[in-house]
């Protein structure tokens, strides 16, 4: 697909907007006054290909931790603002990498003018966080409801502010909870503006609805071409969230990391356990970042024949399967051998 241009912002080592790729970014939801605890989640993170991380600043405590924090990781470290513009002051101050503040509360011309004149100092960008449910009360007084238009007037209305001040390594947001609505949101605002976006869907919910959420979501405005960089916020563990971003980026073709798994849906003619064995293949190679399309059929029809394009795969029997490589059959394989030996052919490939 083409996608559309943008500004380039850095963020730390990680290039936003351009043709970078998009990168795939989460949040910590660790205290961020425990150190520990919080530079352990950001190494978990990291582990599975987490691009850019960004912790909650509720208050002077959690700030005074950035630099002992950003000193342990590995990744560039966002600090995520609400109300207390002193805050951001205090973040820049101890070298943090870039800041998200939301419109709807940061305050006065006055202290975004402060906060953008201490940024381009620090060369930090700013990512402009516009959320449907904190727009500024007088946004909701003309619109009458949280609207797409409003959004882009509430981020427009931040942009200026930046602007006016010569502050331009700029990233926008503009999420709700209903995919439609931000659909809307960011496709009006490229209309309007060649700065990078970065795309979520807000408050999409726990693991398994909110995966369907957020790839319905993300997945309609980046096959349009939209986006720079992606969040995708659910209930749970973060380490959820940077796999399923991954797994979006793959189906559309955008970013390649780690492996695809194929496999069918079963029916009467499967003779093994197919849903536990994909998900004993599943556990163990997902974390891996070899680019491979691996299959996982439930008997011989489908595969290698259906499973053609695939790199590696099995194809179940009740006591002899097939491994097949390439769409050629490589051996057949006891039925109880089948996942070792799909595992051992993956390592060498690895």
């Amino acid at each position: 697909m083409e996608r559309r241009s943008s500004k380039q912002v850095s963020i730390g080592g990680v290039k936003i907007g351009g043709q970078a790729p998009i990168s795939v970014q989460s949040m910590t939801n660790t205290d961020t006054r425990d150190i520990e605890a919080t530079v352990k989640q950001i190494h978990s993170l990291e582990e599975v290909g987490c691009e850019l991380v960004r912790v909650a600043i509720p208050d002077l405590e959690a700030a005074n931790q950035v630099a002992e924090i950003k000193s342990r990781i590995g990744i560039p470290l966002i600090a995520d603002i609400h109300f207390n513009y002193k805050l951001a002051l205090r973040v820049l101050e101890l070298g943090i990498d870039a800041l998200r503040i939301n419109p709807g509360n940061i305050g006065s011309e006055e202290r975004v003018k402060q906060i953008a004149e201490a940024a381009k100092e620090q060369q930090a960008p700013i990512r402009i966080g516009v959320n449907a449910g904190s727009l500024e009360k007088e946004l909701l007084a003309k619109y009458g409801s949280p609207t797409a238009e409003a959004m882009v007037e509430s981020a427009l209305k931040q942009l200026r502010v930046l602007e006016k001040y010569g502050f331009e390594e700029i990233i926008i947001s503009l999420k709700a909870s209903e995919v439609l609505m931000t659909k809307q949101a960011y496709s009006l605002i490229a209309q309007k503006v060649d700065y990078p976006l970065h795309l979520g869907i807000t408050e999409a919910g726990p693991k398994w609805a909110g995966t369907i959420k957020s790839a319905v979501g993300l997945g309609s405005i980046l096959a349009e071409g939209l986006g720079d960089t992606i969040r995708v916020s659910l209930t749970g563990d973060p380490v959820e969230e940077v796999r399923v971003g991954y797994e979006i980026l793959k189906v559309l073709d955008l970013r390649q990391r780690g492996p695809e798994i194929i496999s069918c849906p079963t029916c009467g003619r499967c003779e093994i356990d197919l849903i536990e064995t994909a998900q004993q293949v599943e556990k163990a190679i997902r974390d891996l970042e070899i680019n491979l399309k691996v299959a996982i059929m439930g008997c011989v029809v489908n595969g290698p024949g259906e499973a053609r394009e695939a790199d590696i795969g099995i194809a179940g029997g009740k006591n002899v399967g097939l491994l097949f490589k390439d769409g050629e059959v490589l051996r057949k394989v006891p039925g109880d051998q089948l996942v070792p030996a799909l595992l051992a052919e993956i390592e060498k490939m690895d």
